[in-house]
């Protein structure tokens, strides 16, 4: 490990100001937009822990920068907390830890709970972060979730699959978005999985019920125990079935009004869950499923900021800066957004066939719909690799004050706007 230059080494930041550690394994985009919004909150004296060496420190984020200690490995509790440790002999001590990624969520909460910080503590990160732990609580709770069951062996897969009978959906216990998820539909397919990856005692797997019918977000800001805003974003169609057909193209629509009826559920089970869950202060994002006998089922719930540009689409809606009110929230415990605005969707722009992007056609066919309602664009690159993900190789992002008006938008980048690849 290597501990990098300290800026404004001497001063005393104790007598005024909070001490803040920001943990970022690599200044990826997204990451870099969530630091530089912790360095620049009002009244905060920011540390950062990384992998990255000082070099790749954004420009945006060095002159509000007071030290950095960079890691070999920012997810090992052990050289976290040597690194914090560090930072906080040089700062006079740290008042808070933080950081947007669900795989640093435990190893934060055991350095938290090692040096006294407040926060959210490991058994409720673990609780987020361990999905048949989670779904746990759930059920004790009597909250709605899929059967599932945590398997170590074939034989209890097969004792599972033989119980609730098939589809059911294969998964990592500590994963997050759709990384190693399979749908099982049939016993071949059960046959070839256990080949390939069969589940052990020291690597198990957890097996839910696939879940038919739409899914959706709820994202959700709790205070002090108390739930203080949530917003629903629907899904077209389910990101595990973008991953199973190549030639889906995933989109995302927040509907400006979330005060209907066909929310209610979600809007009690949401806060409900995260209460049982143990969250005190901070941001959740949960999936959940609507069947189509109108019920519902909770999927799983991270305690961090939403991905796949859902952060960004937040903000559009709200017309303010999610990024620099969720720094504002884990540091100063506050949070007041203004009301909704609009309705924002995104289209996600997935290469169509094999090699690297070649080039994107239907553009000015979807501006004839989508015209006067693009807020925010990233066109994939020629020669660019695709990702392999839901995400695609790039987004187009449309606000307006009636959702219709952004459903038509949406639908119209999907049907026109292809990415090949060659």
């Amino acid at each position: 490990m290597i501990a990098s230059k300290t800026w404004f080494e001497g001063c005393d930041y104790r007598a005024a100001v909070p001490a803040v550690v920001f943990v970022a394994p690599y200044f990826l985009p997204t990451t870099s937009r969530f630091i530089a919004a912790a360095a620049t909150t009002p009244g905060v004296v920011l540390g950062l822990v990384s992998a990255d060496p000082a070099q790749k420190i954004p420009n945006e984020v060095r002159p509000h920068l007071a030290a950095h200690y960079q890691v070999e490995n920012a997810l090992d509790p052990d050289q976290l907390h040597k690194a914090v440790t560090a930072i906080a002999g040089q700062l006079g001590g740290v008042d808070r830890i933080l950081g947007p990624l669900e795989e640093l969520q435990v190893p934060m909460a055991q350095v938290r709970v090692a040096l006294s910080v407040d926060g959210v503590d490991v058994e409720t990160a673990r609780n987020f972060r361990d999905k048949d732990r989670m779904k746990k609580v759930l059920s004790a709770h009597g909250l709605p979730c899929a059967r599932h069951r945590l398997v170590g062996s074939t034989d209890a897969a097969w004792e599972f699959i033989n119980a609730i009978g098939l589809p059911v959906v294969a998964k990592p216990p500590s994963g997050s978005g759709t990384r190693n998820t399979f749908r099982l539909n049939e016993p071949g397919q059960v046959e070839s999985w256990l080949r390939w990856s069969p589940p052990s005692m020291e690597n198990p797997t957890l097996l839910e019920e696939f879940v038919t019918g739409d899914e959706h977000a709820f994202d959700c800001v709790f205070v002090k125990g108390q739930p203080v805003w949530w917003n629903i974003s629907n899904y077209y169609p389910t990101p595990l079935q973008v991953m199973e057909n190549a030639w889906i193209q995933w989109s995302v629509v927040l509907p400006r009004d979330i005060s209907g009826p066909e929310y209610a559920q979600i809007s009690e089970a949401g806060p409900a869950a995260i209460t049982a869950l143990g969250l005190q202060t901070g941001l959740v994002h949960m999936e959940w499923f609507r069947r189509p006998d109108g019920s519902i089922a909770i999927s799983e719930a991270a305690v961090r900021p939403p991905g796949a540009q859902f952060s960004t689409l937040i903000s559009y809606a709200h017309d303010f800066d999610l990024y620099r009110d969720w720094a504002k929230l884990m540091i100063y415990q506050e949070f007041d957004p203004p009301p909704r605005q609009y309705a924002v969707g995104a289209a996600y722009l997935r290469g169509q066939g094999k090699g690297q992007v070649v080039g994107i056609s239907g553009l000015e066919k979807a501006q004839e719909t989508a015209a006067g309602m693009v807020v925010e664009i990233k066109l994939p690159e020629t020669g660019q690799s695709p990702t392999g993900h839901y995400e695609g190789e790039g987004y187009v992002i449309v606000r307006h004050p009636e959702t219709a008006r952004v459903e038509e938008a949406i639908r119209a980048i999907v049907a026109n706007v292809k990415v090949a690849l060659g």
